[in-house]
C-alpha cells in the first residue's frame, strides 16, 4: 500500500506549485510513486510549465445546472497555472490522462484556434444570442495568455459580434484588454467578476501560489470600475476555520475599491479535490487541518463533499445559515448589489466578411 508520505513531491520541485502530491488520474491503471533508492541523480530544480495545443472543432460548452446562471461558457485553456490547491476543476484533468495534482498547474492545454471557431459558431444561422461566461473553470488569464492571448483573441470576436459576456478571473492580465472591455461595456456587453479568497499575502501565496496578491487584486478592481466596466467581488472559495473570518473585511475592501456587487461560495471539494486539500492542509496548517474538516462535513452532511444542486455553493445546517447572514448582513452595509446589471442581447450582429455585399439603408 502506498503512503501518504510515499506520495508526496519534494518541496524543491513543487517550489511555488499548490499540490503536494502528484497521484495519477483516476482512469489510469498505474501508479507512479518516487523513491530515494540511493541513487537518485535527477534534476532537483522546480518543475517547470508545460503547455501542449489543442485544436477543438468547438469552442461553446453548453450547461444545464439549474443552480448557474449562465447556459454556455468557453475556456481557453486547460488546466490552470494559478495552482489553487482548494480549485474544483482540477478532477476535468483525469480526463486528459493527467494528475488533478501537480500535473493540473504545470501541464497545461492551450486552445489558440478558439477565436476563429467561436466566430464560425456565433456566425451559424440558428445561434441564439445569450451571455458566454469565461473563467468558470479555469482562469483565462493565467500567466500563459502573456504567450498564447487566447483570451485577447477571443474578446476581440465577441467585441466584433457584439455579443455579451462574463468574466471571471483573479489575473492581472484582463487589466491589458481595458481597451475593449471599456468599449463593451458602454455598450452594456461586459461584466466581471474578481475572485478574492483572502487578504493575508502569506496566505494566499500558500493557498493560490501563482495569483496576484490580494492587494494587487483590489487593484484590479479599481482600475476596471474607474473605466466603467462593471465589477463584482466573489468571496471563494469561503474556507471553513481558515478564511471565513474575513469575509466582512473582503467585502468591504471591494467596495472601497469600486466593486458593485458581490458574491461568495463555499470550499467545494469533488473528486479528487477532497484529498489534495488535506494533504495541503496538513503541510501548511496541521494544527487547524481537523478543525477545517470538520466544519466542512458538518455543512456537507458529514461527508467531504455534497454536490447537491442548490447546496453545493453554500452548504447547509448552522454554520452555513451562520455565514449566509453575515454575508447579507455585509452585503446591504455596504450597498453591494446580488447581481450586477443585465446585458443587452439585441446588439447582436455578425459582422459582414470580406466581399460580402453590404444593405444600403
Amino acid at each position: 500500500m502506498v503512503s501518504d508520505l510515499d506520495k508526496k513531491i519534494r518541496a524543491e520541485v513543487r517550489r511555488g506549485r499548490g499540490a503536494v502530491t502528484n497521484s495519477v488520474g483516476r482512469f489510469e491503471p498505474y501508479e507512479r510513486i518516487e523513491i530515494d533508492d540511493g541513487w537518485h541523480q535527477d534534476d532537483p530544480r522546480a518543475v517547470r510549465t508545460q503547455v501542449a495545443i489543442e485544436n477543438p472543432r468547438s469552442v461553446i460548452t453548453r450547461n444545464t445546472s439549474p443552480d448557474i446562471a449562465f447556459d454556455r461558457s468557453i475556456n481557453p485553456y486547460r488546466g490552470c497555472e494559478h495552482g489553487c490547491i482548494y480549485c474544483f476543476a482540477r478532477p476535468t484533468h483525469a480526463f486528459l490522462g493527467y494528475s488533478a495534482g501537480l500535473d493540473f498547474e504545470t501541464r497545461l492545454i492551450a486552445r489558440p484556434n478558439a477565436p476563429k471557431r467561436l466566430a464560425q459558431e456565433l456566425s451559424h444561422p440558428g445561434y441564439e444570442v445569450a451571455p458566454i461566461a469565461i473563467g468558470t473553470n479555469t482562469d483565462p488569464y493565467q500567466p500563459i495568455e502573456v504567450r498564447y492571448r487566447v483570451m485577447r483573441g477571443v474578446l476581440e470576436v465577441l467585441s466584433r459580434f457584439r455579443h455579451p459576456v462574463t468574466i471571471v478571473t483573479k489575473g492581472t492580465l484582463i487589466e491589458r484588454d481595458i481597451d475593449l472591455l471599456g468599449e463593451m461595456a458602454q455598450a452594456g456587453l461586459v461584466r466581471v467578476g474578481i475572485t478574492i479568497t483572502t487578504l493575508d499575502a502569506t496566505m494566499s501565496r500558500r493557498m493560490e501560489p501563482r495569483v496576484p496578491s490580494p492587494k494587487r487584486q483590489l487593484q484590479i478592481i479599481e482600475r476596471l470600475a474607474a473605466e466603467g466596466i462593471p465589477v463584482r467581488v466573489m468571496v471563494a472559495p469561503v474556507v471553513p476555520g481558515l478564511t471565513d473570518h474575513e469575509l466582512e473585511a473582503i467585502l468591504s475592501a471591494a467596495k472601497g475599491a469600486g466593486a458593485m456587487a458581490a458574491s461568495y461560495i463555499l470550499l467545494r471539494l469533488p473528486g479528487e479535490v477532497a484529498e489534495l486539500f488535506q494533504d495541503w492542509l496538513n503541510e501548511h496548517v496541521p494544527d487547524r487541518a481537523a478543525r477545517v474538516m470538520g466544519r466542512m462535513r458538518e455543512m456537507r452532511r458529514g461527508e467531504d463533499y455534497d454536490a447537491q444542486f442548490g447546496e453545493r455553493m453554500v452548504g447547509q445546517g448552522e454554520f452555513a445559515t451562520l455565514l449566509r447572514h453575515r454575508f447579507d448582513i455585509a452585503r446591504r452595509r455596504l450597498d453591494l448589489a446580488r447581481e450586477l446589471p443585465e446585458l443587452h442581447r439585441d446588439l447582436f450582429a455578425v459582422p459582414p466578411k470580406p466581399g460580402d455585399q453590404l444593405s444600403l439603408f
